[in-house]
């Protein structure tokens, strides 16, 4: 039987977005983000409707009110931002209305202008205005105003055109955009959005191996001293200089013996490789331990405490998988795959085989395995770590995932989870939706300009509501074949694009260095830090001119600098008649208004009102060559004021690289040399 039951309100609202699957799951947000609605509201016959969105804050209360503004003609989708100021599980909700005010004024345009109900249209109007006045929650000041407008609309001395003039006052239409009269309210189902800390969906990672800084080679003896967390925290002053915000660790635990890999992979380890610390476990101990040759707990302690110091925040690596050596593989072997043969089953992805390394199996013992993973987590929270890598968490049931995650954050809400994984869209967005706040990403792999735009065109207006993206530049896995072969203009051009079009981006140590040798035969580094120790002198290569740090931290600078890069949602990209030259702009209001609650009554509105900070960007995607193109603007998405632009159309632009500035319109002409320069990031000079 079908139901009979009515599904809509007076006004439909179909289509609300930021929902995912209708609501069951949280959309994503981080405080202080825009976050774009939309919604389809629409209405039988041809009188006028608004749209509002409106946010309730955890508490129920609610927060924030925006009208809404119609899109593309002949659609009915409107739109609105909202900024929420507090995190917390917030609902959204959109309402449709009829609007009397703007159905009236359509139709006595017409009229009066025919001469067709003269009178009754100027009569109409005025009962409007009396009924808007009579509203308990108005003003003095609005009561004023529709006063004045009734006398001006029943005054018969004065010519028809003039009394219709009085409903365009701007003071009128100042105090009913504020509020709104509204006929047939009708409500949207709420839908969920999960606010959350800044750095859930925001900030620069830097990665480094601890055991690496500090590492001291003997060559007469041909041993090594392993890097500790004290040596560690000398790196981590230069870190901050370079305006990152996390600092993320791999596995940090004891590493096992059995199958131990050498250099470059190999299948047979000297006395002095260290080994790669994802094979985790040995007689020191499992999850729960440190290498000894990394420190104490003490010394950890240390560690994070310094980097606090510094503004950072320690990111560690969450790997649930373990060496043969691990306590685990004897006092639970049922939490591995046994083979036919009785032998354990070690980690595969064809054609690489991981000999160190048994992955878990969460299907023998699902509740043994989960309180064990749950309680070692719990025991690096209390140690001081609030982020965590997950490596391959793809391998692993989504409904661990959504169990682990949700189960952290009911007594730890400020935790971030970061999925390292490199694999089917499906799966990807799959664990966005388990909780997974963050997300490593295609940006990698995409190079060319067709390649990035429609890149950053799905994560930034498809996705987003589900799969945040961390834009890693490099990983001790990943050295791609565009840097390998594009010399350091292409380490430049992956920063700038990186940087600049994604508010999470990361760096894995050596990039600064233009590190670009890869092993033969592979897309990862020769001599990999996962299988040995590599001390870098970071400082020297500075000295001489051979470190992109500095020019690092310039985009680090103009990310903290410039609201509009801090923020995933307003992107836009515009074209360019050169295949190489790719443009994208972000534009974001400085005082957003309709933070707090809203008066009793739910008419109030609230625009962005400030002026915008917007900062274009053009970048010479092809390392090789220098590029000429004319770049042609959309300017509807720069948010210019009439005070912006000369009577020309054009106004002002800095290159925040170099310090140029120009007159820039609609179309620009832009030469990019890789070589001197490959990307101009341009903000609009606003004069206040």
């Amino acid at each position: 039987m079908f139901s009979t039951e009515v599904r809509v309100g007076r006004i439909p609202i179909t289509g609300v977005q930021p929902s995912v699957q209708c609501g069951a799951v949280p959309a994503k947000a981080v405080i202080g983000e825009d976050i774009p609605v939309r919604a389809t509201v629409f209405r039988e016959g041809h009188d006028r409707l608004g749209a509002t969105a409106v946010l309730h804050g955890p508490d129920g209360a609610e927060v924030q009110r925006v009208r809404m503004t119609e899109g593309a003609p002949g659609l009915d989708e409107y739109r609105a931002i909202l900024r929420p100021a507090a995190v917390g599980l917030h609902t959204l909700t959109v309402e449709g209305w009829s609007d009397p005010l703007a159905t009236w004024h359509h139709a006595a345009t017409v009229k009066i202008e025919a001469g067709v109900d003269v009178e009754l249209m100027l009569a109409e109007g005025g009962a409007l205005f009396r009924r808007a006045a009579a509203d308990p929650e108005r003003s003095e000041a609005d009561r004023s105003v529709l006063a004045r407008a009734v006398r001006g609309l029943e005054d018969a001395s004065r010519d028809t055109a003039q009394r219709l003039a009085a409903a365009d006052d701007p003071d009128l239409t100042e105090a009913l955009a504020a509020r709104p009269i509204r006929d047939f309210v009708s409500a949207s189902p709420a839908f969920p959005l999960d606010v959350q800390r800044s750095l859930a969906g925001r900030g620069a990672w830097y990665e480094f191996f601890p055991r690496s800084e500090g590492a001291v080679y003997h060559p007469e003896s041909g041993t090594w001293d392993s890097g500790t967390f004290t040596t560690a925290a000398g790196r981590l002053p230069a870190v901050a200089d370079m305006g990152f915000d996390v600092i993320y660790l791999p596995p940090i635990h004891p590493i096992g013996r059995t199958h131990r890999k050498g250099s470059n992979n190999s299948l047979t380890a000297g006395p002095q490789d260290p080994g790669s610390p994802w094979a985790i476990g040995s007689e020191d101990g499992g999850h729960d331990a440190i290498h000894p040759e990394l420190g104490t707990v003490e010394d950890f302690a240390g560690f994070v405490a310094r980097a606090e110091e510094l503004g950072l925040e320690v990111a560690l690596d969450l790997a649930l998988q373990c060496s043969p050596d691990h306590p685990w593989v004897t006092e639970h072997p049922e939490w591995f795959t046994t083979q036919v043969d009785g032998t354990i089953a070690y980690a595969e992805n064809p054609p690489k085989k991981y000999q160190d390394i048994y992955p878990l199996n969460f299907d023998n013992d699902p509740r043994g395995l989960r309180r064990a993973v749950l309680k070692m987590v719990e025991l690096w929270i209390a140690r001081g770590v609030r982020i965590f890598r997950v490596d391959n968490p793809h391998t692993k049931p989504l409904w661990f995932w959504e169990w682990l995650i949700a189960k952290v954050h009911r007594r730890h809400p400020e935790v971030v989870f970061l999925a390292e994984a490199f694999t089917r869209p499906a799966m990807m967005h799959a664990l966005g939706r388990a909780g997974f706040q963050q997300s490593y990403s295609y940006f990698t792999w995409r190079n060319t300009r067709e390649e990035i735009a429609e890149y950053l065109h799905e994560v930034t207006a498809v996705t987003p509501a589900y799969y945040r993206p961390n834009f890693f530049v490099n990983t001790p896995d990943i050295l791609t074949e565009y840097l390998q072969f594009g010399g350091p203009a292409a380490f430049k051009i992956r920063a700038v694009l990186a940087a600049m079009s994604n508010p999470m981006w990361g760096v894995y140590a050596g990039f600064e260095l233009f590190e670009h040798v890869a092993r033969a035969g592979a897309e990862e580094y020769v001599d990999n830090e996962k299988y040995q120790f590599r001390p870098r002198d970071f400082a020297a290569a500075e000295v001489r001119g051979e470190s992109l740090a500095p020019f690092i931290t310039r985009l680090n600078g103009f990310r903290r600098e410039h609201p509009a890069l801090q923020d995933l949602q307003n992107l836009t990209l515009h074209t360019a008649d050169n295949e190489e030259i790719l443009v994208f702009s972000k534009s974001r209001r400085h005082k957003p208004e309709g933070q707090h609650p809203a008066p009793a009554g739910a008419g109030q509105s609230s625009a962005l009102p400030g002026h915008a900070d917007t900062v274009i960007v053009v970048v010479n995607c092809d390392p090789h060559a220098a590029r000429e193109a004319t770049v042609w603007l959309d300017l509807s998405a720069l948010d210019l004021r009439p005070r912006d632009v000369d009577a020309e159309g054009r106004f002002e632009v800095e290159d925040l690289i170099t310090g140029a500035r120009w007159r820039w319109g609609e179309a620009n002409y832009v030469r990019l040399d890789p070589a001197v320069e490959p990307a101009h990031v341009l903000r609009i000079v606003r004069e206040d």
